[in-house]
């Protein structure tokens, strides 16, 4: 079912990346039975001492699909699911993939703040969260924040909240049911799921992925990626990220018969010892976690040597400890770019190390167009610097119900403005170099300066405030908030950083450093000079550790 404030694609497109063979026309439902079809009791997750068949998990996702219809979820509703990384989030996925119910996929960070206002923005039916999660309680502020609508709760519900394991249970006969739900499966150009953009603008925008246009995503992923049978893919980032979803990520794997892998911690002392046991192939990482695991691998016991390939993206890596990533872990790496908007970039596995250690690789369609332009609009000449703007078969025409947003990130014909800097180097792959958009980048997270900075103006002491990047060894950049105080008041970083928790704003947008200042440097226009702002506050720190 079609839903409102969708953006469509144009109809040239829908054909000519239908003849070309990226769309095939099926529903993210039915490929999961395919899967199911070809690889019967092959194991196709593990999660912990669980272990569970391609055609097992096909029935539970089934099961549970039913479950949702009896609670009233039909083709074209909404559900905000926050979840970890368990199979249940994979069974759950599925199900909705078979009914036309399409989850928006909030991550475990979020609070109030960004619940309240995804469940109202997608107009949601349902909420599906966990009882708690290193030590908050999410089945409480679910239920505060969902009113008359049901809660799904992984690990004692309580209340009127309904038990996500109790839906799971096999009840009835699976090809029965398998026939039934055929028969109200969505199209296979309506909505599949909801990606949170990084967001400049306030709270994040949702990105609608359409079941075509998202397969082809995972499909061409794994098949640029060497993804294959004997594919072991731990999934250490959180699952609902675009990147271990379907870049090339869970789908990819199920897509070309491998084995997933979930993990609940990305720490070392966690995944090493499941890398050993499960042997697995492949993983995705952000920087700082890269990082760690380079550090560890230097003294572990654990045998690492199954590892082929380790993926690393969410920010730009430095060369030089790029180059470290391969020798440490004995794996080739794999330098990945994209956006949960669409365009997606990798290095290839076969690629020389200039290419793996310098660029963030190229794009994985051809039919992906790629165009660099300056201020003005114009293309930029052979090797100089522009903002990237893309179209392609995966990249949608807008955001969910954000018109206003739509007519600055989107030109009218299409192309998606990505706010990123970039340059194609001599080898043809991009090169980032930076950002026009103003956001921060804490270890992946991509966090809108703008939302932070509406977030301090609520405190009474303060005039004015500006949010910048400061550069951090472990999480690339932290979140710093300069403000103007009203006259006579006097504001701790403590108390900024106690303001955004009692608002329920997510962990890793607080401010991790507080700058007081008399006034901003302004540009020509009369806007905050981010860019000398932030030349003096690093100016004040260097002063300070002189001292």
């Amino acid at each position: 079912m079609k839903r409102d404030g969708v953006t469509p694609w144009p109809q040239d497109a829908v054909r000519r990346y239908t003849a070309r063979g990226y769309w095939r026309g099926k529903p993210l439902g039915h490929w999961m039975w395919t899967w199911a079809d070809r690889d019967g009791d092959r194991v196709a997750v593990v999660d912990g001492e669980r272990t569970i068949g391609y055609r097992e998990l096909a029935e539970h996702a089934d099961a549970l699909a039913a479950r949702l219809r009896d609670l009233g979820l039909r083709d074209g509703d909404n559900i905000l699911v926050q979840l970890p990384n368990r199979w249940e989030f994979l069974a759950l996925f599925l199900a909705c993939q078979r009914i036309g119910v399409a989850p928006v996929l909030a991550l475990m960070a979020h609070r109030e703040h960004e619940l309240r206002y995804l469940a109202d923005l997608a107009q949601v039916r349902a909420i599906v969260v966990p009882d708690e999660w290193q030590g908050f309680d999410h089945q409480a502020l679910a239920t505060d924040i969902a009113g008359e609508r049901p809660v799904l709760v992984l690990g004692g519900a309580r209340g009127s909240a309904v038990d996500l394991a109790e839906l799971l249970v096999r009840r009835r006969d699976p090809a029965a049911l398998r026939a039934e739900l055929d028969a109200v499966a969505p199209g296979a150009d309506d909505v599949a799921l909801f990606l949170l953009s990084g967001g400049t603008t306030g709270t994040p925008k949702i990105i609608a992925r359409t079941h075509q246009d998202y397969e082809y995503n995972a499909r061409q992923s794994g098949a640029v990626c060497g993804f294959a049978e004997d594919t072991v893919y731990l999934v250490t980032l959180p699952m609902g990220h675009n990147f271990p979803l379907g870049s090339p990520g869970i789908l990819a794997t199920l897509i070309h018969g491998g084995r997933v892998v979930m993990l609940r911690s990305p720490r070392p002392e966690v995944a090493f010892p499941v890398i050993e046991r499960e042997r697995a192939t492949v993983t995705s990482l952000v920087p700082a976690i890269a990082q760690r695991w380079v550090e560890a691998a230097a003294s572990t016991t654990h045998d690492l040597s199954s590892l082929r390939l380790v993926q690393v993206g969410g920010s730009v890596l430095d060369p030089a400890f790029a180059a470290r990533i391969g020798p440490a872990l004995g794996a080739t790496l794999q330098q990945v770019y994209g956006m949960a908007e669409g365009l997606l970039n990798y290095t290839r596995p076969d690629d020389g190390d200039h290419v793996v250690h310098h660029t963030q690789g190229r794009p994985i369609s051809p039919d992906d167009e790629v165009l660099l332009v300056d201020e003005q609009g114009e293309p930029v000449p052979a090797g100089g610097t522009g903002e990237l703007l893309t179209r392609g078969p995966y990249t949608p025409r807008g955001y969910f119900r954000a018109p206003e947003h739509n007519a600055k990130a989107f030109t009218p014909d299409g192309w998606y403005r990505s706010g990123d800097l970039v340059r194609w180097d001599g080898s043809g792959n991009l090169v980032v170099e930076g950002r026009v958009k103003d956001l921060i980048n804490r270890g992946g997270e991509k966090i809108s300066a703008p939302e932070v900075e509406a977030v301090v103006d609520t405190l009474p002491q303060v005039r004015r405030s500006t949010a910048i990047a400061l550069p951090d060894p472990e999480y690339g950049e932290l979140v710093c908030v300069c403000v103007v105080l009203h006259s006579g008041h006097t504001l701790t970083l403590a108390r900024v950083r106690a303001h955004f928790a009692e608002l329920g704003v997510a962990r890793f947008k607080i401010p991790e450093r507080l700058e007081i200042c008399t006034d901003f440097p302004l540009t020509p226009v009369g806007k905050v000079d981010k860019k000398a702002l932030r030349a003096e506050v690093l100016a004040r720190q260097d002063t300070r550790r002189a001292a």
